[in-house]
C-alpha cells in the first residue's frame, strides 16, 4: 500500500465510496465538500442539509456521548468507505537516484571525463606510433604487451569513481532509511484521545476513522477534520492552512469547522470526525502537491524543506514527508545558518578549494610547458601530423595528473564525515532519550553557553502531591484528618476540585503492586484530586452527577489568567462558580473566607497580607507550589454577563489554600553541576511563585547561597528592561541577564524576550548560544527563537514538539547534559577528521606537484591517489567520526562561535606530520633506488610497467597515513593517543581492514594500481617508517604551541560573517515561503503580532514626530503587546503598511499579498 501513488490511492477511495455510499447517511464526497466551507456558510449548509451536528452524528451512526461502538467490522467498513487517516508517503529516493545525485559532484565529473578521454586514446593506435620521429622526450622502448594495457589506467579511474559514488549513495540511502525509522517511531508515539463505547481511550492517530468522537484540548494538533459538538472557550490557530494569524474562536452555532493540521491554542471540547487522510483539508493539499508531476515535486520539496517538521508532526501523515535527511539538511541550511559548525566548514572548504584549484592548474601548466619545451625546443623535433595522437595522449596524461592533484586536495570527505558523525550521534542519542528532529541541533548543542529550563517536569519529577493545607483557619503541616474538617467545607472542597478540573485528569490504580497510583492528565490537578482521595473522599460520583456536557461555562486555564473557573447550574436555577489558581492571584479576588464552622467570614486586604506572610510564604520557602481553591454564587436572574470576566472572577470566597510538592529529580543537581563545570549557565524560567522557584533553584544547585545572582519576577523583569515608553532596550537586558538565574511568575512572552535578549546580546565577546526547554503551546516562540529548542516528550504539547529541535523522551534535565556531550563530541570528531585529512592533503598535493614538475610524472598514480582518497575520506570519516563521547568533554568551556575550526595545536600537528612524511617520501623518491638497490622509477616511458621504486613510495605513504590516523584521535595535544581506542571497535576494524586491503593492492594490484609486488624486507621498512609517525607525534607534542606564533588558524567565523544575510532577513524568508508553500505556520501568530507592533510603533513615531528610522530600529526589540491596537482604526493601519512595505523591513509577503497586507 505504501507505494501506491497519491492519485491511485485517491481514485481507489473514490471507487470504494461510490459503491458503499448508501450504508451511511452521507457520502464521503458530501462530507468533503462540507469541510471546505468556513464559518457562517458552514453553519447554514449544516442547517439546510442535515439539521444540526447531532443529525450528522446520527447519519454517521455514532453517539456524541458514547462515541463509536469500536467493533472491528464497523471500523473496517468505515475505513473502506471514508478512507484511512493516513496520507501515502512520497516514495523514498531509489538507490539509483541517489547514485545519480552522487555523480553530480564536479570533481568526479572532471575525473570521469579525463578517464573516458584516456580510455578512448588508449584504444586508438595511429599509424605514426611506430614513427621514430615521434619518439618522445622520455624515450625508452615500450614492448607490445604493455601497449595493450594502456586502457587499464582509464578503466581503473572509472572503477574508483564508481566506488566513491556507491559509497556516497549508500551513505545517503542509509541516512534516509534511518530518518524514516526515526519518523515512524515518532508516528507510533503520536496518540489521540477518542471516545469509543463510552470509554475514553488513546489510539494511534492512524486508527482514527470517520464518525469517531475525539476529545480535543489545549496544545493539540488536530489529526483529522471534524465538527465541533461541545466544549468551552475553544480557540484554534489556523495559520497553517489559512495564513491568518488571528486565533479563531470555535462554537457550535457560529463556526464549528475544525481542520486537520491546526493547533488548539485554548480551551477544550469534542468533535465528530468527518474527514480523514487524503480527504481531510491538509490531505487534499498534500494530494495536490503529490499529484502534479515533476515540477510540482520540486515545489513540494521546497514545501517539505520549509518545515520538515510539518509532516513529522502532522502525524496522521504516515509518511516521510519530512523525510530525506538530505532535504532536511538543505532545509536547515535554508532555515538560517544556525549551526556554528556549518558556517566554519563552509568557510574552510572554500579556502581549501581555492588553494587546490591553483595547485592543480600550476601542475598541468608546468607539465605541458616542460614537455613542449623539451620535445620541440631542446630536441628540435618537428610536429608531425601523424604524431599528434601520441602528443595528445601525453597531454591527457598531464591533465589526469592535474585532476588527481585536485581530487586529493579537496576534502570531499568532509560532508561525508559530518553526515556520518551526525547520523551516528543522532542514532546513539536516541538511547540517551534525545530524539533529534533537526540534525544540526545536535552539534549546536555542543556550543551551548546558556540553558533556560522550565521547572515543572524538567527539573522536578512532575508528580504533584499536596503536603500542606490551610483549611478553616488552620494551617496543617501534613494532610489533615478528615474528621477535623467541617462537613460543609469538605463538600464544597470536593466539588470545587472534582468539577473544576479537566475531566480527562484522573488518578488510576497503580500498574504494579506497591507502586504509586498513576496520574493521568494535568499534574497539578492530579495533585488536587489526590488530596481529595487522601481526605478519604471520592471525586468520581461528583463527576458522574455533573457530567461534562452539563457544565454551564468554563474559563480554561491560560498563561494570562493563571486560574481556571467552571460555572454550573444549581438545582434551584442559580449559578455557582468554582475557581482555582495561583494563590496570590486568586486571593486578591477573594473578599470572604470559610472559617472553622464552614461559614464565610470577611476577608480584608490586611487579613490577606497576614495570610501571605504566615501561610503562603512559609509554604513557598519549602519549595511548595501554592494553589487557592475558591467559589462564588450567582443569582438565577438577572443572568450575569459571562463574557465580562473581570466582574465574574471577583468577590470570591476562599475555601482553602494547599501547598503542592513537586520533588526535584534526584539526578538533576549532579547534571546542573556538570553544566556549570562545562561553562554553561543554567537559568530557571517558571510560572511559579518566586519563593517556590528560589527554594527549588537552591535544591537543584542553580543558585548557591552567598553568590551574586538575581531572582526576578516577570513584572520586575519587564520593569527593568523597558524604558519609559515601555519598549524593550537591549542595553537594559544586558545589565540583567548575566546575573539572572531565576525568572519567576513569567509569561511565555517574558521567556521569549529573555532568550532573544541573550542571543542578541553583544555584552560578551562570544555570541551566546542558548538552549531552551518548553512543554506548553505558548513556549513555541521561545523554542523557535532559541539555538536549540528542547520539547518534552511526555508532558509536551504537539505545538511545542513541532517548534523544537530535540525532543526529550523522558522529560529529564540530565538528558540535556548528554546532548551537550554528544554535541561537543561531533565537533571534536570533525576536528579529528580534519586534522587527519589535511595532513594527507598537504603531503599528497606537494608530492604530486613537485614530483610532476621534477620528474614529469607524479610518483603517486591517479588510481593510487583515489585509493588514498578512499582511505582518507570514507574510512577515516567512519573511524574518527564514531568515537564515543567521554565525560572529559564536559571539563572544558564551550568553543564558541569565533574559535577557528582548526586550532593552533591542530595546525602544528598537521604541518609537523606533513614535514615528516614529505622528508621521507622525497628521500625515497630521489635516493630510494640506491637504498633498496632497485631500478629507478623516475622518467619511465608512457605505459611502462609499474616499478618497485614507486610502489615502495606508495606503500610507505599509505603506512604513514594509517599510523597517523591513530595520532589524529587526539586534537588537544594529549600524549596518549591510544587512550580509549578499544572503546571504538569501528576504528580498530577500519585500521586493520585498510591494512589488509593495502597488502592485497600492493601484492596483487599489478598494472591497474601501478604496483609491483614487494619483498618482505621492503614491507618491513615501509611499516617501520609508518611506525615512526607515532614517535614523531610525541616529538611534536613536546613543542609548546605558544612558541609557534607564525601558525595560522583556519575556518574561523568572524563577527561579521557570523550573522549571514539570510539570518537578518529570516523573518522575510520564513513568512514569504509560508505564503507560497502552505508551510505549517505554527508561529505566524507571533510574528503577526510583532508586525502589528512595528506598524503601531511607526504610527506612534509619526505622531510624535520622532525619527522614522528609530522606529524601525526598534522593531527587532519590540515584542511588547502594545495596547494601542484597539484605538487605531483599521484603514490607517492598512494604508500605512502599504506605504511602508517597500522602504521598511516589512517582509515581501506583506507587499505581495493584499490579504495579509495590513494587519495579520
Amino acid at each position: 500500500m505504501g507505494d501506491m501513488t497519491n492519485s491511485d490511492f485517491y481514485s481507489k477511495n473514490q471507487r470504494n465510496e461510490s459503491s458503499h455510499g448508501g450504508e451511511f447517511g452521507c457520502t464521503m464526497e458530501e462530507l468533503r465538500s462540507l469541510m471546505e466551507l468556513r464559518g457562517t456558510e458552514a453553519v447554514v449548509k449544516i442547517k439546510e442539509t442535515y439539521g444540526d451536528t447531532e443529525a450528522i452524528c446520527r447519519r454517521l451512526k455514532t453517539s456524541p456521548v458514547e462515541g463509536l461502538p469500536g467493533t472491528a467490522p464497523d471500523l473496517e467498513k468505515r475505513k473502506q468507505i471514508f478512507g484511512q487517516n493516513f496520507i501515502p508517503p512520497k516514495k523514498p529516493k531509489t538507490f539509483l537516484q541517489l547514485v545519480w545525485e552522487a555523480l553530480q559532484d564536479v570533481t568526479l565529473i572532471i575525473l570521469e571525463i579525463a578517464a573516458i578521454i584516456s580510455l578512448g586514446l588508449s584504444f586508438y593506435h595511429p599509424p605514426g606510433e611506430s614513427n621514430e620521429g615521434c619518439a618522445t622526450a622520455q624515450g625508452g622502448a615500450e614492448d607490445e604487451g604493455e601497449a595493450e594495457a594502456g586502457w587499464i589506467e582509464g578503466a581503473a579511474i572509472l572503477l574508483s569513481v564508481i566506488c566513491v559514488v556507491l559509497v556516497t549513495a549508500f551513505n545517503d540511502w542509509s541516512k534516509e532509511k534511518q530518518f524514516r525509522g526515526l519518523q515512524s517511531r515518532i508516528e507510533q508515539e503520536q496518540k489521540f484521545t477518542v471516545v469509543r463505547a463510552g470509554q475514553v481511550v488513546q489510539i494511534p492517530v492512524a486508527e482514527i476513522v470517520v464518525g469517531d468522537i475525539a476529545q480535543i484540548k489545549y496544545g493539540d494538533l488536530l489529526p483529522a477534520d471534524g465538527l465541533f459538538i461541545q466544549g468551552n472557550d475553544l480557540k484554534i490557530d489556523e495559520s497553517s492552512l489559512t495564513g491568518e494569524s488571528d486565533q479563531v474562536r470555535k462554537s457550535v452555532d457560529k463556526d464549528p469547522m475544525l481542520l486537520s493540521g491546526t493547533h488548539v491554542m485554548e480551551g477544550s471540547g469534542r468533535m465528530v470526525v468527518t474527514a480523514v487522510g487524503v480527504n481531510s483539508q491538509t490531505g487534499i493539499i498534500f494530494t495536490l502537491l503529490g499529484a502534479g508531476g515533476e515540477e510540482e515535486e520540486k515545489k513540494d520539496k521546497k514545501a517539505k524543506q520549509q518545515d520538515g517538521a510539518a509532516a513529522m508532526e502532522m502525524q496522521p501523515l504516515k509518511s516521510a514527508e519530512g523525510g530525506d535527511a538530505d532535504d532536511k539538511k538543505k532545509a536547515n541550511m535554508h532555515k538560517k545558518e544556525k549551526s556554528v559548525l556549518q558556517g566554519k566548514l563552509t568557510k574552510l572548504a572554500v579556502q581549501l578549494w581555492g588553494v587546490s584549484l591553483v595547485m592543480s592548474a600550476i601542475t598541468v601548466i608546468i607539465l605541458v610547458l616542460y614537455f613542449t619545451v623539451d620535445t620541440f625546443v631542446v630536441n628540435k623535433k618537428p610536429w608531425l601530423p601523424e604524431c599528434t595522437p601520441v602528443y595528445v595522449q601525453y597531454f591527457v596524461k598531464f591533465f589526469i595528473i592535474g585532476v588527481t592533484v585536485l581530487v586529493v586536495a579537496v576534502p570531499e570527505g568532509l560532508p561525508l564525515a559530518v553526515t556520518i558523525s551526525l547520523a551516528y550521534s543522532v542514532k546513539k542519542m536516541m538511547k540517551d532519550n534525545n530524539l533529534v528532529r533537526h540534525l544540526d541541533a545536535c552539534e549546536t548543542m555542543g556550543n551551548a553557553t546558556a540553558i533556560c529550563s522550565d521547572k515543572t517536569g524538567t527539573l522536578t519529577t512532575n508528580r504533584m502531591t499536596v503536603v500542606q493545607a490551610y483549611v478553616g483557619d488552620v494551617h496543617y503541616k501534613e494532610i489533615p484528618d478528615p474528621s477535623s474538617i467541617n462537613a460543609k467545607t469538605m463538600e464544597l472542597l470536593v466539588n470545587a476540585i472534582a468539577i473544576n478540573s479537566a475531566y480527562t485528569t484522573k488518578i488510576l490504580p497503580p500498574e504494579k503492586e506497591g507502586a504509586l497510583p498513576r496520574q493521568v492528565g494535568n499534574k497539578t490537578e492530579c495533585g488536587l484530586l489526590g488530596f481529595v482521595l487522601d481526605l478519604k473522599q471520592d471525586y468520581e460520583p461528583v463527576r458522574s452527577q455533573m457530567p461534562e456536557e452539563k457544565l454551564y461555562k468554563v474559563y480554561t486555564f491560560n498563561s494570562v489568567r493563571k486560574s481556571m473557573s467552571t460555572v454550573i447550574k444549581m438545582p434551584d436555577e442559580s449559578f455557582r462558580m468554582y475557581s482555582k489558581g495561583a494563590s496570590e492571584i486568586v486571593l486578591k479576588k477573594c473578599c470572604k473566607i470559610l472559617n472553622g464552622a464552614g461559614e464565610p467570614r470577611v476577608f480584608r486586604p490586611r487579613d490577606r497580607d497576614e495570610m501571605v506572610k504566615k501561610v503562603i510564604e512559609p509554604m513557598a520557602c519549602d519549595g511548595l507550589r501554592t494553589i487557592c481553591v475558591a467559589y462564588r454564587d450567582f443569582p438565577s436572574s438577572p443572568e450575569p454577563d459571562w463574557d465580562n470576566e473581570n466582574d465574574i472572577l471577583n468577590d470570591l470566597t476562599c475555601i482553602c489554600v494547599v501547598g503542592i510538592e513537586d520533588p526535584v529529580r534526584p539526578e538533576v543537581p549532579e547534571a546542573i553541576r556538570k553544566c556549570q563545570r562545562a561553562g554553561i549557565t543554567v537559568r530557571m524560567v517558571t510560572g511559579d511563585n518566586i519563593n517556590t522557584a528560589r527554594a527549588i533553584a537552591i535544591k537543584c544547585g542553580i543558585i548557591h547561597p552567598g553568590e551574586d545572582f538575581l531572582c526576578l519576577e516577570g513584572k520586575e523583569f519587564n520593569r527593568r528592561i523597558r524604558n519609559e515608553k515601555g519598549e524593550i532596550e537591549q542595553e537594559r537586558i544586558d545589565k540583567i541577564w548575566p546575573k539572572l538565574r531565576v525568572l519567576a511568575r513569567s509569561s511565555p512572552t517574558d521567556k521569549h524576550t529573555l532568550v532573544k535578549g541573550i542571543i542578541d546580546s553583544t555584552h560578551t565577546e562570544q555570541r551566546q548560544v542558548v538552549a531552551v526547554t518548553g512543554d506548553g503551546t505558548n513556549d513555541g516562540p521561545a523554542l523557535k527563537k532559541a539555538d536549540v529548542g528542547f520539547a518534552m516528550g511526555i508532558a509536551g504539547t504537539d505545538v511545542a514538539k513541532e517548534a523544537s529541535d530535540i525532543i526529550l523522551t523522558d522529560d529529564n534535565f540530565s538528558s540535556i547534559v548528554k546532548a551537550v556531550m554528544w554535541g561537543r563530541n561531533v565537533y571534536d570528531s570533525i576536528s579529528k577528521f580534519l586534522q587527519f585529512q589535511l595532513t594527507v592533503n598537504v603531503v599528497a598535493v606537494i608530492v604530486a606537484f613537485t614530483g610532476a614538475c621534477i620528474t614529469q610524472d607524479s610518483p603517486l598514480k591517479a588510481v593510487q591517489m583515489l585509493w588514498v582518497n578512499l582511505i582518507m575520506d570514507t574510512f577515516a570519516s567512519l573511524a574518527l567520526a564514531t568515537e564515543p563521547p567521554t565525560e572529559t568533554l564536559l571539563l572544558r568551556k564551550p568553543y564558541g562561535r569565533n574559535k577557528p575550526l582548526i586550532s593552533r595545536t591542530m595546525m602544528k600537528n598537521i604541518l609537523g606530520h606533513a614535514v615528516y612524511q614529505l622528508t621521507l617520501i622525497f628521500t625515497l623518491l630521489f635516493v630510494g633506488e640506491k637504498m633498496f638497490q632497485i631500478d629507478s622509477g623516475r622518467n619511465a616511458p608512457l605505459h611502462s610497467p609499474p616499478s618497485e621504486h614507486y610502489t615502495i613510495i606508495f606503500n610507505t605513504f599509505v603506512m604513514m597515513q594509517l599510523f597517523n590516523e591513530i595520532n589524529a584521535r587526539k586534537i588537544h595535544g594529549e600524549r596518549n593517543v591510544f587512550d580509549g581506542i578499544f572503546r571504538n571497535p569501528i576504528f580498530c576494524t577500519i585500521v586493520l581492514g585498510t591494512f589488509a586491503i593495502q597488502i592485497v593492492i600492493v601484492q596483487f594490484g599489478g598494472k591497474p594500481f601501478s604496483c609491483s609486488p614487494l619483498q618482505l624486507d621492503q614491507w618491513m621498512w615501509c611499516i617501520f617508517i609508518g611506525l615512526g609517525e607515532l614517535v614523531w607525534g610525541q616529538v611534536i607534542a613536546t613543542i609548546p604551541t605558544s612558541r609557534l606564533k607564525f601558525l595560522k588558524e583556519a575556518g574561523r567565523l568572524t563577527q561579521k560573517e557570523e550573522i549571514p544575510e539570510e539570518e537578518l532577513n529570516e523573518d522575510v524568508e520564513e513568512i514569504d515561503h509560508a505564503e507560497r508553500e502552505l508551510r505549517r505556520g505554527q508561529i505566524l501568530w507571533f510574528r503577526g503580532l510583532n508586525r502589528i507592533q512595528t506598524q503601531i510603533e511607526v504610527v506612534n513615531t509619526f505622531k510624535s514626530g520622532a525619527s522614522f528610522q528609530g522606529a524601525l530600529r526598534r522593531q527587532s526589540s519590540v515584542t511588547s503587546q502594545s495596547q494601542d491596537v484597539a484605538n487605531l482604526s483599521s484603514p490607517s493601519r492598512v494604508s500605512l503598511s502599504n506605504a511602508l512595505s517597500s522602504p521598511t523591513s516589512l517582509p515581501p509577503a506583506a507587499a505581495g499579498h493584499p490579504r495579509r497586507e495590513g494587519v495579520p
